[in-house]
């Protein structure tokens, strides 16, 4: 019996119509058409689909722009100019302004000499195939992956060499500019070599009042006895749909700590996929979210560890305010061949009003029996019994209600151990939460 045709929305239409207009001579046109064939059979993920079950993007994503138009100059640094999540931190950056690199405005100062790097969109005009192993993914697994092979533009190709210790830190610069909608769609992919030392921030940024669209997969390869800390600052604008995938892989004795810093966007995904493909390695994963409004901000996180004698902690905190709702999915899979892991997940929401939602879905899949595994979720309001001892000090109750929140969040924050860092992330805190005068929970 022959399946039923399944009915496009009106976003998958419009994108089965800008990718027929993509350029026939492009030289990856077979693994685009491969990918997003492959999305097309399944379309945009929904509640029925147990990894989206939470964030139906079938429902929130009602529209869908075409590929961003290339910003001028001018524009592009004026979008630039307001991307300034870690300004006060030492960094060289590499700029994308709407998926295009923008070699003008960036800058390796510093780090040159300890890098190698060469532009995605370069790579690919003469006719590297990247993108290969990524052909066929199955959107029901990853949309966004599907997504991102059939419409890639432009990304970063960045090897720290074999032992560096970048005296930097170096900043992927995701910004969109202009006030017409559009898709920008960025692969980016970094090897970071065997017993280096680095510091990447990755941040994403655009105005407010635009409908635009970000969809960015990042792969990491941490080679053996390498070090390496990984921030991601997602503050889209307002109306924008934000989906990131980030996939580290882990060989032998390599630390790997990323963190996952959300406030924008109207709808946002940030999925980790990170995979143990050496023994005796770690990685402390953490993040934060804070929503207000309508927002809806996902965090989703898979956690594959495949060999022994390897740790994971992962830390996620979200404050959630209006009718804004927050979501944390994680999952810690435990390999038979996994003896001696160690894996804990905690998440813990504040919910600042009474429109305000978030789901817990932590998850713990253990085929191994030599292991220490374990997690929690809490979901509650300010505890009135803190906020009546700050108030009983002379604070009058906004003021009050801000410190413990920055406290509640600040414990995930200071985990990074990088003072630069956490002190650019808890400034950007304190603004969001309205420092002068704004109440999250008003």
């Amino acid at each position: 019996m022959a399946e039923p045709t399944r009915i496009r929305t009106k976003a998958e239409e419009a994108l089965a119509n800008h990718f027929a207009a993509l350029d026939g001579d492009d030289p990856i046109r077979e693994i685009r058409a491969t990918a997003f064939d492959a999305f097309l059979s399944k379309g945009l993920p929904h509640r029925r689909i147990e990894d989206w079950k939470y964030t139906d993007l079938r429902n929130l994503m009602r529209e869908a722009p075409g590929p961003a138009v290339p910003a001028g100059i001018d524009d592009a640094r004026a979008a630039l100019a307001g991307a300034d999540v870690f300004d006060g931190v030492d960094r060289a950056r590499l700029v994308f302004v709407n998926g295009v690199f923008m070699p003008s405005l960036s800058d390796m100062a510093g780090v040159a000499g300890d890098i190698e790097f060469a532009s995605l969109n370069a790579f690919l005009a003469r006719g590297g195939a990247v993108l290969d192993r990524f052909a066929g993914t199955d959107p029901g697994e990853s949309p966004i992956l599907a997504l991102n092979s059939a419409f890639v533009r432009d990304g970063a190709i960045l090897r720290v060499k074999d032992g560096a210790k970048l005296s930097r830190a170096v900043e992927i610069a995701n910004v969109f500019a202009g006030g017409k909608p559009g898709l920008q769609t960025m692969r980016h992919q970094v090897r970071i070599g065997r017993g280096a030392e680095a510091t990447i921030l990755e941040t994403f940024s655009g105005p407010d009042g635009v409908a635009y669209q970000t969809n960015a997969v990042t792969e990491v390869q941490v080679d053996a006895d390498a070090r390496v800390r990984w921030v991601v600052a997602q503050e889209e604008g307002a109306e924008a749909i934000h989906l990131h995938m980030l996939i580290p892989r882990i060989a032998d004795r390599a630390v790997f700590d990323p963190f996952n810093f959300a406030t924008g966007a109207r709808v946002a995904r940030a999925e980790i996929r990170l995979a143990f493909e050496g023994e005796a390695a770690s990685a402390g994963i953490r993040g934060i979210a804070v929503a207000r409004g309508r927002q809806h901000l996902d965090a989703t996180l898979i956690v594959d560890h495949a060999l022994p004698n390897c740790t994971s902690k992962e830390l996620f905190k979200a404050a959630i305010g209006g009718e804004a709702k927050g979501v944390f999915q994680g999952k810690i899979i435990v390999r038979p061949d996994a003896q001696k892991t160690d894996g804990q997940m905690m998440s813990q929401a504040l919910l600042l009003s009474d429109g305000a939602e978030f789901s817990n879905k932590p998850e713990l899949e253990i085929f191994a029996d030599d292991v220490i595994c374990g997690h929690g979720a809490t979901c509650g309001q300010i505890d009135e019994d803190m906020l009546f001892f700050l108030r009983s000090r002379g604070i009058d109750k906004s003021e009050a209600e801000r410190l413990l929140i920055q406290a509640f969040l600040a414990e995930a924050i200071e985990e990074i151990g990088e003072e630069a860092v956490v002190s650019a992330l808890e400034a950007r805190t304190r603004h969001w939460l309205g420092a002068e005068q704004e109440v999250l929970s008003a």
